[in-house]
């Protein structure tokens, strides 16, 4: 029985936000970079690629990064992956077609009028990241000519639910928050209190068994409404127990 758990999650939060947890974690390829552009475009890179096994997805990133060159940024705006072939495996059932289909749209994107850079693109006055979301998804497909199975859909209209989106809330994560440790926090006009759980398999069943969420689909709702309970243990700052949830490993 945990008595206080505000003070268990700040507990793992202090153990697991720290310096040691960057190598074995995805967040180490955006900290390679110091350009903005090179962080943004290989945080959503690395995000997408970001499920199964944990050593499968650092080999795969590394992999991808080298294919890359030592500025990500440069290469998909001289169309250094237009040389892919469709067919070569990045990571599980993304291949270099979804490759291109991203550094497509990454190059397509900074052609649109009043867009300098990514943050331009999630960024609107209400603060709201999912539809932030949506406006990526969207200018993606748009340079494209269609959408991609890899970028999520946060839609909540019947008889869509909104996918909880979890792998570019996560990307989110690195780039807003700034605890001067593991997250970047090189975007500086969203803010963390902003910011939605990402929401795995792992995070959905052990926030249900700590009694934080009793909703059953793991979709845009529950990610609110787990958002929405981790407020009250930090109102600026609640997807930091992202550090907790993802390490409790319950019976």
């Amino acid at each position: 029985m945990i008595n206080n758990l505000k003070d268990y999650l700040d507990g793992l939060v202090e153990k697991n936000n720290t310096e040691a947890f960057i190598k074995d974690d995805p967040v180490q390829f955006p900290h390679r970079y110091n350009d903005l552009r090179d962080i943004e475009i290989v945080s959503f890179l690395v995000a997408t690629i970001a499920w199964g096994n944990r050593k499968m997805i650092l080999n795969s990133a590394n992999r991808m990064l080298e294919i890359m060159g030592r500025s990500p940024y440069d290469y998909v705006m001289s169309g250094g992956w237009e040389k892919l072939e469709d067919g070569m495996c990045v990571h599980r059932t993304f291949f270099g077609r979804d490759l291109k289909y991203y550094c497509r749209g990454f190059r397509g994107i900074r052609g649109f009028r009043g867009i300098s850079g990514l943050e331009d693109v999630f960024y609107n006055e209400e603060h709201d990241v999912w539809r932030g979301i949506q406006n990526f998804r969207d200018l993606m497909a748009e340079a494209n000519g269609a959408t991609s199975k890899h970028i999520s859909n946060p839609c909540c209209e019947a008889p869509m639910k909104g996918s909880a989106c979890k792998r570019l809330h996560m990307a989110l994560r690195w780039l807003v928050r700034d605890d001067g440790i593991v997250d970047l926090g090189v975007w500086k006009r969203l803010k963390p209190i902003d910011l939605m759980i990402p929401l795995d398999v792992h995070v959905a069943r052990v926030s249900r068994d700590l009694g934080l969420i009793d909703r059953k689909s793991n979709d845009r709702t529950t990610v609110e409404l787990l958002t929405s309970k981790l407020r009250e243990f930090d109102e600026n700052d609640p997807v930091k127990y992202d550090f907790a949830l993802f390490g409790v490993e319950l019976m």
